[in-house]
């Protein structure tokens, strides 16, 4: 018997903007929890990043069982609790399977994306990805520069926005809606491609946020300070901004997904006393 179809709502493009402004009022309400339970989760990314020959993709395959643990924290903070450290292995009491086949799936997709570069660049990016290719400073900074890389990793990139798209809310609808790990993907690139200018928004201001405000207060400030200030001011004030900004967009992947797949819901107040989620 089918699953029935996954219900959405298509938001208009300003939403995005106002999912980035609604999780940041989420992170600054409990800072100090929010980057203590963002240090638990890539704490135990690293360790899995050590694990002999199969890191590398493990990692990317246990991340949306970790994810499900910042979902489920924030899911707490909408009913009026806090975020704690507890909460980030609650994916492993969900449906674990289907949150590891997403990650396989985000991890086949992108190996064929950046595989499929090899058509525009004869393999560079690929070995550079893999780790085949060993470069000094020098030599990565003039691969970089090459016309042909560069193509590569556009049309690799291109190629790997659907697996971005369908990963994006997936290990919310495990969790939240008990959808199987198809059924999740598959929703979640049905969602993402309807609400298509909202995304673009968010990526954009993300690309804001991330990219241009730092690059020009950086590049200001080597101008008007010595290396040695500049590396002080960095340490102290673009450190924790960077964390502040990663902490953000994580839990912007709950709001959108309540946004776009619970639009107008109110989540009933946790009862008094009443544990993580």
């Amino acid at each position: 018997m089918a699953s029935p179809a996954i219900s959405f709502t298509r938001h208009p493009a300003a939403q995005g903007v106002a999912w980035l402004r609604r999780a940041f009022a989420m992170f600054n309400r409990y800072r100090l929890a929010w980057v203590l339970l963002f240090w638990g989760y890539f704490a135990t990314l690293f360790v899995v990043n050590l694990v002999p020959l199969v890191g590398a993709f493990a990692v990317f395959a246990v991340k949306p069982v970790l994810a499900v643990g910042l979902l489920a924290a924030a899911w707490q903070q909408e009913r009026g609790g806090a975020p704690t450290l507890r909460q980030l292995f609650h994916g492993l009491r969900s449906n674990v399977f289907a949150l590891l086949a997403i990650g396989v799936f985000f991890v086949l997709g992108m190996a064929i994306a950046i595989q499929a570069s090899a058509l525009i660049d004869g393999g560079k990016l690929r070995d550079l990805a893999s780790g085949h290719a060993t470069l000094s400073e020098d030599e990565a900074r003039d691969a970089l520069a090459d016309p042909q890389l560069q193509l590569a990793m556009l049309f690799s990139a291109l190629l790997a926005i659907p697996t971005l798209l369908a990963t994006w809310w997936a290990p919310a609808l495990v969790v939240f809606q008990d959808a199987g790990a198809g059924a999740a993907l598959g929703a979640s690139l049905r969602a993402a491609l309807a609400n298509w200018r909202a995304l673009i928004a968010y990526v954009l201001a993300v690309g804001v946020f991330g990219l241009v405000l730092p690059m020009a207060l950086l590049t200001l400030l080597a101008v008007l300070l010595p290396t040695a200030a500049l590396q002080v001011l960095v340490l102290l004030v673009m450190l924790p901004y960077s964390i502040v900004l990663t902490v953000t967009l994580h839990i912007c992947d709950y709001v959108s997904y309540r946004d776009v797949f619970h639009a107008g819901e109110t989540l009933a107040p946790l009862a008094p006393g009443t544990g993580s989620a």
